[in-house]
């Protein structure tokens, strides 16, 4: 199975970015999108082969997530079951026979981190629902995770300690969640390397490469012998973010 998710910052805009070539060039089982920044209606942007899933903010123009899937799913979900979460149209799960993918955008902590307090409620409800699909099946978790777990995934550690995505409080919920029986598939196959999924549109950060790792594949523990390939397609544009991969067998 190849599996891709992409924060693309706005659909309608990278549409007119190439989107429609860009996405037929990753032959993907599974495509998700973050941060689609859509209302129903919007937009009609399907592909042969694929069905589409869309989850959609309340507040226009914001957040929003979106599946695109080759297979039929058993049943698809939207949201983590917690109406103080399931306003901004962050969560899809799709499950498959043999795994359950969940689409993920996280809230951002945003400057000064005055999001923190609620970022920290929504890290514990998310866990506990990735928990609860864990016990019946293996878990693929994509999205953008909005958080650099380690020093390793972002250029400029020190200079963002105290930042929103590099805090002490997120970083040490993503220890939790990956503790608790969960696999960074990208970490797992590349220990040692550096590579970003977002960069800053200030100072021509992405030209530089001064990126951060906020975006990931996460798997279930159960399913890490599956795991064959991750990647982070950096040589794609169209958003701030840059595409990420999965595949397993």
């Amino acid at each position: 199975m190849k599996f891709v998710s992409w924060n693309v910052n706005g659909l309608r805009a990278v549409v007119s970015k190439g989107f429609e070539d860009i996405f037929r060039s990753f032959d993907a089982d599974f495509v998700c999108l973050q941060e689609t920044k859509l209302q129903p209606g919007l937009i009609n942007l399907e592909f042969d082969g694929y069905r589409s899933y869309w989850n959609y903010a309340e507040k226009k123009g914001y957040s929003g997530t979106a599946v695109y899937s080759r297979h039929e799913p058993l049943s698809v979900t939207y949201g983590i079951g917690k109406e103080e979460h399931d306003r901004e149209g962050r969560v899809i799960t799709i499950e498959m026979p043999d795994f359950f993918l969940v689409n993920v955008y996280v809230p951002n902590s945003q400057d000064g981190l005055r999001r923190l307090a609620y970022r920290m409620e929504w890290e514990d409800a998310f866990r506990c629902y990735l928990h609860s699909l864990a016990v019946c099946k293996g878990v693929v978790v994509c999205g953008d995770l909005n958080v650099a777990h380690q020093e390793i995934d972002l250029k400029n550690p020190a200079a963002n300690h105290f930042n929103a995505g590099f805090s002490d409080e997120e970083r040490g919920k993503m220890s939790c969640l990956l503790a608790s029986g969960f696999v960074d598939s990208w970490r797992f196959l590349h220990p040692e390397e550096e590579k970003y999924s977002w960069w800053s549109y200030r100072m021509n950060a992405r030209a530089r490469n001064v990126g951060w790792r906020i975006d990931y594949f996460l798997t279930s523990e159960s399913m890490r012998e599956s795991i064959v390939g991750a990647d982070i397609l950096n040589d794609i544009y169209g958003s701030d973010h840059c595409p990420v991969t999965l595949e397993t067998k």
